[in-house]
């Protein structure tokens, strides 16, 4: 009896040295999987730039050091046979220390110098006379702080992206329909096609741009909280292919791991900055004013955040 029982045991214990084996392989291969599709989809949106740092920094920013950096979110509306404009410009501080972000959105109609074309126009068009480079030195001058990365995402293809991680849920502060979706107040739950209608609404909102831009919050905010909840891992191929197709970024794999590893508390603290201006014409055109007082309080605020004298 004392014989069999052994032999039972060694069996059940093969048995389930098998199991453990065959899972060991399955984590292993999920493991394997989900990094090689990570690093294939970073190295498709990788764009180097032609320069190192901001010429407004003596050295390159130390990620590895928690030094405070800063990004600029280009959303790009492209068009065939045109590069488009980009009609959403956030900037984004990102202190470690403090654990927070200073979040500030550009109106895409502001007037200012376009530094490298030499002319006074609306800001969003940089982009479209010296794409992501022109873009960053445009803003840079307008803030006076340096713009150490940038991130361009095709706006047509933003709700590939929301639909990979599984939709995402915002609060709504105003109720509004746009594009043949009604969107009420509170908690919603939207998918592509709905978070794209709600941040292009502009003329229902009295609070114009900067409602835009408190939705243009929610849904980075929401995409960020989805992106990292658990669930996420099961749909890994599917985001990691909208984002390799639809985002561009001079950030490396080695500094997204930095930035992960040294200021994911940061992300808990989003803090939106305002602009406080006023819409004219010129020549028949458009343009958005920020007084040269209200770029002073911005650009202190910014220079504050990022540890900047």
């Amino acid at each position: 009896m004392r014989a069999e029982r052994t032999k039972k045991k060694k069996k059940w214990l093969r048995v389930t040295g098998i199991i453990l084996l065959l899972l060991l392989i399955g984590i292993g291969s999920y493991a394997y999987s989900v990094y090689t599709s990570l690093t294939n989809a970073v190295e498709t949106m990788h764009k180097p730039l032609d320069r190192t740092k901001s010429d407004k920094r003596p050295e390159q920013v130390s990620l590895d050091s928690k030094q405070p950096f800063s990004v600029l979110m280009l959303g790009v509306d492209e068009r065939n046979g045109d590069k488009g404009r980009s009609d959403t410009m956030i900037v984004l501080a990102v202190n470690p220390q403090l654990n927070s972000v200073k979040m500030l959105s550009i109106p895409r109609d502001t007037r200012t110098e376009i530094i490298g074309k030499g002319t006074q126009d609306k800001i969003n068009h940089a982009y479209a006379f010296g794409n992501e480079e022109m873009s960053m030195k445009t803003v840079e001058n307008l803030l006076d702080i340096p713009i150490d990365y940038f991130v361009r995402v095709n706006m047509d293809g933003f709700k590939d992206i929301i639909d990979a991680v599984g939709g995402i849920t915002v609060n709504n502060d105003l109720d509004f329909s746009q594009d043949g979706y009604h969107f009420p107040k509170g908690q919603i739950k939207l998918d592509g096609k709905k978070a794209l209608a709600f941040t292009q609404m502009r003329y229902e909102d009295p609070r114009g741009d900067f409602g835009r831009q408190l939705r243009q919050r929610e849904i980075i905010q929401g995409i960020l909280k989805e992106g990292a909840s658990l669930s996420s891992l099961t749909k890994y191929q599917s985001i990691f292919s909208a984002l390799g197709n639809n985002v561009r970024t001079n950030l490396t794999f080695d500094q997204m791991n930095d930035i992960q590893k040294n200021y994911r508390s940061a992300a808990g603290s989003v803090q939106q900055m305002s602009v406080n201006g006023s819409g004219t014409k010129i020549n028949d055109i458009y343009y958005y004013i920020i007084p040269d007082d209200e770029k002073d309080r911005i650009q202190i605020e910014l220079k504050t955040h990022l540890d900047i004298q």
